[in-house]
């Protein structure tokens, strides 16, 4: 009996996340920007939390790059626990709140998109820049 009853609260909760969009969506007469951008959002916030924790082991990397091996064992450890509970708890609120558009949150404020920027920055937890050793994206240098 107990499992019917989680079933009955997942799909209210389904329910209430996709009444809720939809009803927004009329009021703003959602384009494809706004749609497009929520769904970046949601992706956005997905990635944070499904890869935050990469965090601790980019942070100690460049510490150590940028300072020596000392630094990275402590400052560089430090950095980075810190760095994975931001990247965590910020994926959670883009996760909740992607259906909204956030104050301060935009990099084209006078866009029908606004307030579906990212809250932190960079973006995504690895960048083109970052790319240590071409280990996620290809060599820039080799291609075309």
């Amino acid at each position: 009996m107990k499992n019917w009853k989680k079933v009955a609260l997942c799909a209210m909760l389904f329910f209430m996340v996709g009444t809720t969009v939809e009803v927004y969506a009329q009021e703003k007469a959602a384009t494809p920007q706004i749609v497009d951008n929520m769904a970046r959002k949601l992706g956005r916030g997905i990635s944070n939390v499904a890869f935050g924790a990469l965090e601790l082991p980019i942070n100690w990397y460049q510490v150590n790059f940028e300072e020596g091996g000392f630094a990275a064992c402590t400052y560089g450890i430090l950095k980075g626990v810190i760095a994975v509970v931001i990247r965590e708890v910020v994926g959670v609120v883009e996760i909740v709140t992607f259906p909204f558009p956030l104050p301060y949150c935009s990099e084209y404020p006078d866009s029908p998109a606004a307030g579906y920027g990212p809250i932190l920055q960079p973006e995504w937890i690895l960048t083109p820049s970052q790319n240590k050793y071409n280990f996620v994206y290809p060599n820039m240098q080799t291609l075309p």
